[in-house]
């Protein structure tokens, strides 16, 4: 038997255990920041991490948010953070004071302030600009 097998098996073994290591460690990483969609389907429409309904706004274009000012108080944007990742139809837009908001299918993606508890969607249809986000 050659002197140099056994180290040379335990080298094989060291470089494949770090392999590995990192794989696991590359694909957690990914599910750390962001890779999954920033809401869930409740009842046919999207909601938020708490189970609020999720709401567009009709005035929106280009992938562009409308809602500023006084209407970001009442339709509070769907923020998203500088680790979140854009994740199949759900995009990243940056909003005209710089903050980050998530977008579906190029909609940015709104909360209603008069929704008290999961499951109200009383913004929907509100002043017939405002509805529910649907998948």
């Amino acid at each position: 038997m050659n002197a140099t097998a056994p180290v040379r098996s335990l080298h094989v073994r060291c470089v494949m255990f770090a392999t590995t290591s990192l794989l696991v460690l590359a694909s957690a990483g990914c599910a750390m920041f962001g890779s999954a969609a920033p809401a869930s389907v409740s009842n046919g429409a999207w909601v938020d991490a708490r189970g609020m309904s999720l709401y567009t706004y009709a005035r929106d274009a280009g992938g562009r948010s409308a809602c500023v000012a006084a209407c970001a108080k009442n339709w509070p944007p769907l923020v998203a953070t500088a680790a979140d990742r854009p994740s199949g139809d759900w995009t990243i837009i940056i909003r005209d004071d710089g903050s980050l908001q998530w977008a579906y299918k190029g909609r940015p993606i709104y909360g209603w302030i008069k929704d008290m508890k999961p499951g109200d969607r009383t913004g929907d249809g509100w002043n017939q600009v405002w509805n529910l986000a649907r998948p």
